[in-house]
């Protein structure tokens, strides 16, 4: 059992996806995670409740599994609410002092955490349209922890808020100016908590200062993208005005020629919804292989399998071009991150994506990656090459205490 002290503080970290929950409670000033759970799969039969005590010196502690059916956020919601008032006899009857929420897209007004407030609320409500499979399942976990937890703070912090120091050349689309101005069309980017957490990850590992680092981050999940880190700010990242571009993943296609949409809708008279639910949730790997499980395409590509060979290879390509394009952008890279589910446990996809970049002083070491070492480099590479474990929720629950104690002081 975990055991903390009186003094310490506990920091609820929410963050709601499209069809799943996760929340994490951590404990300062020793960042610990105390305890976690996920509900996955929302309105599907297969959805379930995963809760996890964790103990010091031990892995997390399975302590219970819901089977609940979930058809919907708001029942999710409930489930974990009824754990939270369990709270108190796993340890040691202290209190949640602050509730942090991840929020996908703040657009360019929110650009820091920001303490939730009713005109706050309000804002959040008006920038439903630009994230409307995230966002407002957010919102509404913000809306459900106010109602049941009204004495305490409430902060947001965004996705998308590393990335506003991205300057206007990057940020800014070739369109319209109107565009621009009336509806808010650029490029935002996503995954901040995660690119913002590896990179000062990656500032220790390297007993440096971040501000003295140029870094490129390569989040590779079922998500995926690409971050160009000078001296410790984005300057410009693959996602843009949604989640969809940049990077092939899972099941989004990532850049893709705007006219192909267009098209497509016209010849086979798609409704906007069914476009939209092709490009997110029917292509990258899943449209080019059948399976959005990079292990599982490694292994048929082995056996020969045309798809998963073309799958892997136009995924790898993807991110080879961006890298070489932030090498250009940032001048001077000290080190390449890479990070998240394929990122973090794929020697093979690291291995491919560093392959014959020696010229650009770029040179992975195949015994350390194999090993999964932090530093993956070879010792001639002038480049460094990581591996490091994301951990946006707690990323996220820094940000938010260091928001309330700011206000506080």
């Amino acid at each position: 059992m975990m055991k903390l002290n009186n003094t310490d503080q506990l920091v609820l970290v929410i963050n709601s996806g499209s069809s799943s929950i996760k929340y994490t409670v951590f404990s300062f000033p020793n960042e610990s995670n105390v305890l976690h759970g996920e509900i996955s799969d929302i309105g599907s039969i297969h959805s379930y409740h995963r809760i996890y005590l964790n103990c010091v010196d031990t892995e997390p502690m399975l302590i219970e599994r819901d089977k609940e059916v979930f058809k919907t956020h708001d029942q999710g919601f409930h489930s974990i609410l009824d754990t939270l008032s369990r709270f108190d006899e796993t340890i040691d009857d202290l209190e949640i002092s602050v509730i942090a929420h991840r929020i996908v897209h703040g657009g360019d007004e929110f650009i820091s955490p920001t303490v939730i407030t009713d005109s706050v609320l309000k804002q959040l409500d008006e920038l439903l349209h630009l994230a409307p499979l995230h966002n407002p399942n957010n919102i509404l976990g913000v809306k459900i922890c106010h109602d049941a937890f009204p004495s305490i703070p409430q902060v947001a912090v965004f996705d998308t808020a590393f990335h506003q120091t991205l300057p206007d050349y990057a940020y800014r689309y070739a369109i319209p100016q109107s565009w621009y101005e009336d509806y808010k069309i650029r490029r935002y980017g996503f995954h901040g908590s995660s690119h913002q957490y590896v990179a000062t990850q990656a500032a220790q590992l390297l007993g440096r200062p971040l501000a003295d680092l140029n870094l490129i981050s390569l989040h590779l999940g079922n998500g995926a993208s690409a971050c160009a880190i000078k001296q410790g700010k984005s300057i410009d990242t693959s996602m843009g005005f949604t989640p969809m571009e940049g990077l092939i993943m899972g099941s989004r296609s990532g850049d893709i020629d705007a006219s192909i949409p267009l098209y497509i809708q016209e010849i086979s008279e798609l409704t906007d919804e069914q476009l939209e639910h092709i490009l997110n949730e029917q292509s990258g790997l899943q449209a080019l292989a059948g399976s959005n499980d990079m292990a599982e395409l490694l292994e048929r590509e082995k056996k020969g399998d045309d798809a998963a060979k073309l799958a892997v290879a136009a995924y790898v390509y993807r991110i080879r071009k961006y890298i070489g394009s932030y090498l250009v952008a940032l001048g001077h890279v000290d080190a390449i991150i890479f990070t998240a589910g394929v990122g973090e446990n794929s020697a093979e996809i690291r291995l491919r994506c560093c392959q014959d970049l020696e010229l650009f002083g770029i040179k992975i070491n195949s015994d350390l990656n194999v090993k999964q070492n932090k530093l993956i480099s070879d010792v001639s590479s002038a480049i460094k090459i990581m591996v490091i474990h994301t951990n946006e929720e707690l990323q996220i629950a820094l940000e938010a205490r260091q928001k309330i104690m700011k206000d506080v002081s």
